[in-house]
């Protein structure tokens, strides 16, 4: 091989024609548009298997691939007893299987050199792996394995019961997570969404082997989960290995099929005053909308108009964003990003600020003026920078196969399909100012929003200033 590419290079040297036919090759070759790219994305194959299980990929032909089970079960499906109780049933799934002991599975997890991972939500639960693609059917024969076999010994109980008290203990310092479990806890209080994922001390507990086996049989049924691969997955190859694997898994349901019960917002508002705290940390929501509803794409450039900053970017008072420059120029926070948190059938739609203990009215001020400019007077060219921003966004959080995968599952559950990304693009480019007006006028202007404050903030306003300022008395 090095021979021939020493033959070729002396050649190419001895006879300078062919170097300069390269040059002229290389340099005529077209360069793909934007619009080209999205189309040429490899397309979403779905299979749905007898059982009701779902089978999404998309073929990229890397070297690696990612796979995992989207399973349409999280804190949204417990009730006040079992709280708590997907997440413990997450930590228990690398805890062994009837066919091997924990230390088989991390070893042969090591041994691959994969990683294997989970997490859970207040609408889904999720067990996925990375591998190298050669390697994807022992990957999925292990996950399949964890969600169909796992033993839920007693001693493997006791013991993940202190390890889920040491996180919950580890959430409790970021304050972030802290605040955002209040404003569930107050946006909606009374109902599902308002419980933490972690689930109350007394629950961890409590939780029995009975319990983690009831949620198991009641929730894990074939037509709830979506395998996912991305990356160097062939689709035929996965379908026919999760007939093979997940045949077990029962599609039917001995007791009465669980509901999504509809979670209703309530305006209000949590305050945890600490005045021993240097930062005040702030987050205040009004109700969105799900998943697909068709305000979620205006609803999603309306949150990009305002953004997020941080004071250890630089050029905030340069910012395109008003909010971001107001906060550099008048020092009024440290950090603010706006968010839109969405379930099937609802969301919050916000903005999480932290800022010194005198600066909340002003911080606040600013937000609330930005959100009343959004009912009255965006213009075309802030939605235009908005639209393009949110379209980066949306390809950069697709960078590698395990987004990819995400994006997969969570849509497959969300959506019932992968909404291509030419589709989405269009979608977005679509977006107008007048949408923009007319959606933040529907869910913003003149509603009652759900506040939650933690640390120094005797300088936040009372929720009643708060409210009257969600509307603006003008000719």
């Amino acid at each position: 091989m090095a021979t021939r590419l020493l033959r070729l290079s002396s050649a190419l040297r001895s006879n300078p024609s062919l170097v300069k036919v390269a040059k002229q090759w290389r340099s005529t070759a077209p360069a793909l548009s934007y619009e080209q790219t999205l189309v040429n994305v490899p397309p979403t194959r779905l299979t749905q298997l007898d059982s009701g299980l779902r089978v999404a990929t998309e073929d990229s032909g890397a070297p690696t691939a990612t796979v995992g089970l989207w399973i349409d079960a999280g804190s949204r499906y417990e009730d006040e007893k079992n709280n708590g109780v997907a997440h413990f049933l997450e930590h228990m799934a690398f805890k062994g299987t009837s066919k091997r002991t924990q230390t088989d599975l991390e070893l042969e997890v090591e041994n691959m050199g994969a990683h294997l991972n989970a997490y859970t939500s207040r609408e889904q639960t999720v067990f996925y792996a990375k591998c190298l693609s050669n390697d994807v059917p022992k990957a999925l024969e292990i996950l399949a394995d964890i969600i169909q076999n796992s033993r839920l010994g007693e001693s493997e109980i006791e013991r993940e019961r202190g390890v889920i008290l040491r996180e919950m203990q580890e959430v409790e310092t970021n304050l972030q997570e802290v605040v955002f479990d209040h404003l569930h806890a107050t946006a909606y209080q009374g109902t599902p969404l308002g419980r933490t994922i972690l689930g109350p001390t007394e629950n961890i507990q409590s939780i029995s082997r009975r319990d983690l086996q009831e949620y198991i049989n009641t929730h894990y049924k074939s037509p709830r989960i979506v395998l996912a691969g991305a990356g160097g997955v062939k689709h035929d190859e996965l379908v026919k290995l999760a007939n093979q694997l997940f045949g077990n898994l029962k599609g039917t349901y001995e007791s009465e099929i669980p509901l999504l019960t509809p979670c209703r917002f309530t305006g209000s508002e949590i305050r945890v005053r600490d005045d021993s705290m240097p930062l005040a940390h702030i987050a205040i929501a009004v109700e969105g909308c799900g998943w697909s509803d068709a305000d979620n794409i205006p609803l999603m450039v309306a949150n990009t108009i305002i953004g997020a900053w941080d004071r250890s970017q630089g050029g905030g008072a340069n910012n395109a964003s008003r909010l971001a420059a107001a906060s550099a120029e008048s020092n009024l926070a440290h950090s603010f990003q706006s968010f839109n948190t969405c379930y099937k059938d609802t969301g919050l739609w916000g903005i999480y600020f932290v800022c010194e203990p005198l600066k909340c009215e002003d911080m606040l001020f600013n937000i609330q003026s930005e959100w009343m400019r959004l009912c009255t007077s965006v213009t075309e060219s802030e939605v235009a920078r908005a639209r393009n921003l949110l379209k980066t966004n949306m390809l950069l959080q697709l960078d590698g196969t395990t987004p990819i995968c995400e994006d997969i599952g969570r849509q497959m559950l969300c959506y019932n399909r992968r909404i291509p990304l030419h589709e989405l693009e269009a979608r977005i480019e679509s977006v107008t100012a007048q949408n923009v007006r007319d959606v933040a006028m529907k869910y913003i202007y003149d509603h009652c929003p759900a506040v939650a404050a933690v640390g120094p903030v005797e300088n936040l306003p009372d929720y009643n200033r708060i409210r009257s300022s969600m509307y603006w008395l003008r000719l």
